[in-house]
């Protein structure tokens, strides 16, 4: 579905503006909104000025540039970062074995903040009309949320898991992330903003996102381009804390040293360096990964930079990396087969790039981890998602164990976990 702006060319407006205060605030009780916000700084987009549904994101790619050429922008602060109007896109992780579709939108106004500068762009406004919108006042918590249940148990999710184990170990794949879900119902439509009040709030290190029912807090930047540079944070490998004794450096300490975390993480770092190379006139690929530590999980990271040429832009360069490794399994095509015939899951837009693009290439796309997504039809009911990577060496009930602490930021965030 396109709703363009028509034959006429659309003006963008940008300005300056004093600090204000966290951008969440901003965000209304109801009508279309997004949100891309880590460590306070990214943007809310407000309303639709365009929308576009796809299943491809070279699709998206094309609309977009169709699109922003068509918008005529006036800024106080050219070549800054992020301002501007954008388009803010979703995308399912399989198109072929989805029912899901991905969509792109470009909010009517954006309100951020990076690096001390604040501004606000609006579409279709007149520089005299920018006053800011209206703060809201409240926002509810869930109503009597309830686990019940996913796609398939635990049991049958931890023999799928071994079967996996299996198909690596006789050499017929080298890896395979396989997710599971689970629903939580509320007795009342939930209330997105509470949730991303709270992700942003215990989860500040990572990528707060909101883009059309799709809601996380995600540590996983699939890239960043700005200008000429192109930065891809690739991880996997995860631990987790069992209780308040163990302590947090033996724990760092064991994941580096663990070889089943190492070889995992190396599967994801050569599909991601594989997959930039042909784009990047140079390119920087840390030898050893570092550990992340987030509040509930650690994670081996590793950084990967390089430069690229003007023609390739951020949705260009999204559509070349996903899915990586780190989501779905090496080599790929082997393990989307076996992802479809064993998972028994639509995973919809969980693990899909999630973020932004802005009108000269520049953008941020994560992927869409540690969230769920709720749909028009039941408002009262989110489905959330968690995957493990598989490979040799894993154990089933470990890697269940994993499933389990990535499913707590968004549990927590219903309530469901303390």
């Amino acid at each position: 579905m396109i709703l363009d702006f028509g034959s006429a060319r659309m003006r963008a407006t940008t300005v300056a503006i004093d600090d204000p205060g966290p951008l969440e605030a901003f965000l209304p009780e109801s009508g279309p909104c997004t949100a891309f916000i880590r460590r306070g700084e990214g943007f809310v987009g407000l309303g639709e000025a365009a929308r576009f549904e796809t299943d491809r994101l070279e699709a998206a790619d094309v609309w977009w540039d169709e699109i922003s050429n068509q918008i005529d922008h006036d800024s106080e602060m050219p070549g800054e970062f992020g301002t501007g109007p954008i388009a803010v896109g979703s995308f399912t992780f399989d198109p072929d074995r989805s029912e899901d579709r991905s969509v792109l939108v470009i909010p009517r106004i954006i309100i951020g903040r990076r690096g001390g500068v604040f501004w606000m762009t609006k579409l279709g406004a007149a520089r005299g009309d920018m006053a800011l919108p209206a703060r809201r006042e409240r926002v509810a918590s869930p109503v009597n949320p309830t686990a019940v249940g996913g796609a398939m148990g635990e049991d049958i999710w931890t023999r799928i898991v071994g079967e996996v184990v299996d198909l690596i170990r006789n050499d017929e794949v080298h890896k395979v992330v396989l997710a599971r879900d689970l629903i939580v119902r509320a007795d009342e439509p939930l209330d997105l903003r509470y949730l991303l009040d709270r992700l942003i709030e215990n989860y500040p290190m990572t990528w707060a996102y909101l883009v059309d029912g799709m809601i996380g807090a995600t540590p996983e930047l699939l890239l960043r381009r700005q200008g000429g540079l192109v930065t891809s944070r690739v991880l996997a490998g995860t631990v987790w804390r069992e209780g308040d004794t163990v302590d947090p450096l033996q724990l760092a300490a064991e994941l580096a040293r663990s070889q089943k975390d190492i070889s995992e993480h190396e599967f994801a770092v050569a599909s991601v360096a594989e997959a930039l190379a042909p784009y990047c006139q140079a390119m920087n690929v840390p030898e050893a990964p570092s550990v992340l530590k987030l509040p509930n999980v650690m994670h081996l990271a590793t950084d990967i930079t390089g430069s690229v040429g003007p023609d390739t832009g951020a949705l260009a360069l999204a559509a070349a990396l996903h899915p990586s490794a780190a989501v779905c399994g090496t080599p790929t095509h082997l393990a989307l087969d076996i992802i479809s015939e064993l998972e028994s899951l639509d995973r919809g837009r969980y693990a899909g790039p999630v973020g932004w693009t802005d009108m000269y290439g520049d953008g941020e796309w994560a992927i869409a981890l540690r969230g769920g997504q709720v749909r028009p039809e039941t408002p009262q009911e989110i489905q959330l998602f968690a995957g493990a990577g598989i490979v040799a060496d894993s154990d089933p009930s470990v890697e269940l164990a994993e499933t389990g602490a990535k499913l707590v930021p968004m549990l927590q965030a219903l309530g469901l976990d303390s």
